[in-house]
């Protein structure tokens, strides 16, 4: 699979050729710095004075690696992709060899940053139901009032928690029939075309 880069990403990563391979290696720890640690002005200054170009310019470079990096982490891609999708960038051979080399370097660490980024939603951990009927009241001696009583337990960062639900059958066979609904859209083509890109 091949990363599709737009105009204004090619823009931002123009800069590289005209720099050294050590600047472009460097660029490349700040951009995976810039992932743990998030962005830090000060060194943009440092680089543009010392490259006497302007700190956007290396905001810009760096930025551009990053996103570079974090696709083609992102998406897994192999290494006759990457360098097809940088090919495009029209850059030298020893600049496209250096950062392929970059993201194979790194290629592991961005994803596990990226896996870290990601919330922490609760997930299933174990249901428990029960079928309550109520037949009569004192007020109506023939009644039947059914009520379904669930009890969902969570599990989110090795904590537990658990959630009580109740409702009539009605509305639970509506909802298990919209899961299901949910279920057979996630297996088509395109939800799964769009989960591959996702991951």
């Amino acid at each position: 699979m091949l990363l599709v880069l737009s105009e204004e990403h090619k823009e931002h990563l123009g800069f590289l050729p005209e720099v050294d391979s050590a600047v472009v290696g460097e660029f490349g720890r700040i951009a995976v710095e810039f992932l743990k640690k998030g962005s830090n002005p000060k060194i943009y200054e440092g680089a543009a004075r010392k490259l006497n170009v302007p700190s956007e310019t290396v905001q810009h470079g760096v930025e551009g690696l990053m996103y570079l990096l974090t696709e083609s982490s992102k998406l897994m891609i192999s290494d006759v992709d990457f360098q097809d999708s940088v090919l495009v960038l029209g850059f030298p051979e020893e600049l496209n060899k250096l950062l392929l080399q970059l993201y194979l370097e790194n290629r592991k660490e961005i994803r596990q940053i990226l896996g870290e980024l990601a919330p922490s939603l609760p997930h299933y951990h174990n249901l428990e139901w029960r079928l309550d009927v109520q037949l009569a009241s004192r007020a109506l001696r023939q009644q039947v009032k059914p009520t379904v009583t669930l009890k969902l337990h969570l599990e989110s960062g090795g904590t537990q928690t658990a959630r009580l639900l109740q409702t009539d059958p009605a509305t639970l066979l509506h909802l298990i029939q919209e899961l299901e609904r949910a279920l057979a859209e996630v297996k088509s083509n395109h939800c799964r075309r769009i989960l591959r890109n996702i991951k």
